[in-house]
Formats: structure tokens, C-alpha cells, sequence
């Protein structure tokens, strides 16, 4: 239930409503932004927040609502979380730049082992630091292409990858991504994904479809690099048929392509193994991360084969802010609270306690296609009245719904159909089934 408050009392992990949402104050920073802020960047809910925890934001009208967003997986650890904030204030006193091509630190060093620990595989790996996840996948597909001499990118159906030319060309949605923003890079091929919730094809037997395709028209020898996110985000929350990631991952070792998985939003405990990959056992030559690495800090990794790593010549690899010390400070940190809080098992536990709920309310509702995900990635799939075509304007009713009530959801999928919850890996497990209460609440409102 909402607390209404009018008092000063301690409401750090409440869901509390003091005004409307989005409040006064809110609405009139709105107005600001407006005259200053580009069109063009968008924000689910115009809520202006002044500060956030373990599961919460609080905005400038003295609401505080339930996160089940987390900043696009991003603030897994909690947001502000000490393990994060004591070694970046330091870092912070001690210098905060001198560009690691020019001369480097330790810290980045420490990522970099770090990230040979943690991903799939004991080969030897190499890691390269950036900023945002599309520059990592950017450059993983820079690193496949010099280490294959080949030029051909395999990406698929509902894909997400990024916001530059590249990745744009990579992604597989038009609005609001990509249209207009052409003509994109050239040597991108699309494939079907395998989609279960619209196709009961088996994970093998949907590979080999593609892989026939690819064969066909590309040729296997001309592939530089097959790119898949394990689970998609912005796609969908699509979780491919068991067996299909393995089947393309054996054709790449066969073919001599690189097999490259996007993790940017599955990585780092998202979906309680450390990474999403490593459900089937599938063990990538790259694997691209961002979001969650940080603890709310801008950092990217490229993290492989060192075969493959090594094949670039120095230079190649970099940019000016790429594993900023502080960044670095705060992905140590990060993946200490990981470690140390077992957020991989909470992220287990999330997923036994929310997706049965979910699939409790989509028995109950004729309007939810599926609902699916792994470990604190889980979705609803919603669908027209006659249960099949998407619905993207109830999606929209929905979220904007729990908006209202103090509950922050987000949508995706290529129709707009999807709503999504992404909880921080710490939220308090009472603080989650209310929020999972106002979903229901909402989609029942919405949907008579």
C-alpha cells in the first residue's frame, strides 16, 4: 500500500507519494529542460530525482519510488552503494585523468584481471577499456574483422547493439534507433532470432536455419563475426530456445568466425550466473560488457581471446576517457559487492520470487502473451485482445500506470509490447512485491 506522508519522517525504502507524479517541482524543471535539452533524448518519466538506494529514487517533490529499473541494469549493486562510493572517492582525491594511452595505473590493470577471472572460459584473455557499451561492441567487431581479415557481421532479428553507425546498423529496430540516421555501415547481415514466445522451433533446429542461410548468403568463410546478446534487452527480454546459442557458437569454432557475445546488459550477475552465457555453457571468443560493470559509472569492456585481443596493433584500441581511473575505482568495488553479497544468487532468488508472480498474472489475463526471464530480468509480453498481436499502446497505459503509482518499470521490444523489470540485485524483497503489486494492479486497471 502507498504511504502518504506529510511529516519529515524516515522514508529512505518507503514507496511514498507525497504529490502527483510527476510532482510541481518536477514539472517545472521539465519546462527548463524543454529550452535547453535536445528533443531528441528522451526519458521514460520525467521524475527528477535527487537520490536514490537500495531499491528507491527520491525526487524533488519529496516522492520516493520503487526502482525496478536500475538505471537500465546498470545500479545492480544499489545505487550510491558503499562498496562503490568509498574506493571512487578515493581514487577521485587522489587524481581523476591522465588517459591511460598516455600514461597508464594500476586500477585499469585490476578491471582487466578482474575480467579474465570472471568471464566464460580458461584461455588466455586480453581486455580493452571504454566507455559505453556501443563502443565496446564497436570495437569488438574492429578486433573479429583484423583478427579474421574478414569483414562480414552476422547480428540478428530484435537485436540491440547501440547508438553510432555502427552498432545503429547492427541494431535491428528502426524507430526511435535508427531512422533517418543513415546510410549505415556496410557488411551487416541479419538472421533470424529464435523467438519461443511466436515460434516453438527448437534451439538446434532454429541454428541450423540460420546457419543455412549464412552458408548461403554470405558464405561461412566470409563471416568475420556472429554477435548476439544471450538474452536480448532492448529487444524484448527474448531468451533464445535452449541449444541455439551453442549450435552457432560450434559453427563460429568450425568456420573460423568469432563468436561474440553482447553482454552489456546481461552481464555481471543480471541473470544469476555472473554472465548469461554461461547457462548452456557457451564460452564466447569476446564478450562485450557495460551497465552493470560500474556501479553507475561509465565503463565498457571488450574482454577476449588474447589471440584475438592481440591481433590489433597499439593504437587501434582506446579513446581518451576509456577505463577512467574513478570508473575503474568504482568497477572494483562493484564486483567486490558482487562477490561478496552473492548477488548472483539474489539474482536467483528474484527470479523464483517474481517470475512465478508473473506467471500467476498471465494465467489470469488473456492480454499477457508470456511471461519470461532469468534471474532479475523478467518480462510480460502484452498482446490484443484477440491474444495474439502486439499492443503497444496498452503496454504504454500500463507502465505510465505504475508510474503513477510510484513504481518505475520500463518498456522495450521491437512492437513496444514489452514491459520490463530490471530491480537492483540488493532491492529488499518486501520492496519488490509491492512493486510486482502495483504492476498487477495496473495491467487488471488497464485492462478491465
Amino acid at each position: 500500500m502507498t504511504t502518504f506522508a506529510t511529516g519529515t519522517d524516515d522514508t529512505t525504502r518507503k514507496r511514498v507519494l507525497r504529490t502527483e507524479i510527476p510532482g510541481p517541482r518536477s514539472r517545472e524543471l521539465q519546462r527548463r529542460r524543454a529550452d535547453t535539452v535536445a528533443a531528441g533524448v528522451g526519458s521514460a518519466l520525467p521524475v527528477y530525482v535527487t537520490g536514490a538506494d537500495e531499491g528507491v529514487l527520491h525526487d524533488v517533490d519529496g516522492n520516493t519510488l520503487i526502482d525496478l529499473g536500475s538505471g537500465i541494469a546498470v545500479t545492480s549493486v544499489g545505487n550510491a552503494a558503499p562498496e562503490v562510493v568509498e574506493p571512487l572517492r578515493a581514487q577521485a582525491a587522489e587524481f581523476t585523468h591522465t588517459c591511460f594511452m598516455v600514461t597508464p595505473y594500476e586500477n585499469y590493470l585490476a578491471v582487466c584481471e578482474e575480467l579474465a577471472t570472471l568471464t566464460p572460459g580458461e584461455h588466455e584473455k586480453r581486455s580493452a577499456l571504454f566507455n559505453s557499451g556501443a563502443e565496446a561492441v564497436e570495437n569488438a567487431v574492429k578486433i573479429a574483422r583484423v583478427a579474421t581479415g574478414r569483414q562480414a557481421v552476422v547480428v540478428f532479428d530484435h537485436a540491440y547493439h547501440g547508438r553510432t553507425n555502427l552498432t545503429m546498423g547492427m541494431t535491428a529496430k528502426s524507430v526511435p534507433y535508427k531512422h533517418g540516421f543513415g546510410p549505415f555501415s556496410s557488411e551487416i547481415h541479419r538472421m533470424p532470432m529464435s523467438y519461443p514466445a511466436w515460434d516453438a522451433t527448437g534451439g538446434p533446429e532454429a541454428a541450423r536455419r540460420v546457419l543455412d542461410r549464412i552458408e548461403k548468403q554470405i558464405g561461412g568463410d566470409q563471416v568475420a563475426a556472429v554477435v548476439i546478446e544471450p538474452i536480448q534487452g532492448e529487444g524484448g527480454f527474448v531468451e533464445p530456445a535452449a541449444g541455439f546459442l551453442p549450435e552457432l557458437s560450434r559453427w563460429c569454432a568450425e568456420n573460423g568466425a568469432v563468436f561474440v557475445a553482447d553482454e552489456i546488459q546481461t552481464g555481471f550477475c543480471r541473470t544469476g550466473t555472473w554472465f548469461a552465457c554461461e547457462h548452456e555453457g557457451v564460452v564466447p571468443d569476446l564478450i562485450t560488457t557495460a551497465k552493470g560493470i560500474a556501479g553507475g559509472m561509465p565503463l565498457a569492456a571488450v574482454t577476449g581471446r588474447a589471440e584475438m585481443m592481440d591481433s590489433v596493433p597499439p593504437g587501434g584500441l582506446g579513446g581518451t576517457y576509456g577505463g577512467n581511473p574513478v570508473a575503474c575505482a568504482a568497477a572494483l568495488g562493484a564486483i567486490r559487492a558482487m562477490r561478496e553479497r552473492d548477488l548472483a544468487g539474489a539474482a536467483g532468488e528474484i527470479e523464483r520470487r517474481g517470475l512465478s508472480r508473473l506467471r500467476l498474472l498471465a494465467q489470469r489475463s488473456d492480454r499477457v502473451l508470456e511471461a519470461r526471464g532469468r534471474g532479475a530480468m523478467l518480462a510480460l509480453e502484452l498482446v490484443g485482445p484477440d491474444g495474439h498481436e502486439p499492443d503497444p499502446e496498452l503496454t504504454s497505459r500500463v507502465a505510465k500506470a505504475c508510474h503513477a503509482r510510484g513504481v518505475v518499470v520500463l518498456t522495450c521490444g521491437t512492437h513496444g509490447n514489452v514491459l520490463r523489470l530490471l530491480p537492483p540485485l540488493v532491492i529488499d524483497p518486501a520492496l519488490f512485491d509491492e512493486g510486482l503489486d502495483v504492476l498487477e494492479q495496473s495491467l487488471f486497471e488497464q485492462t478491465g
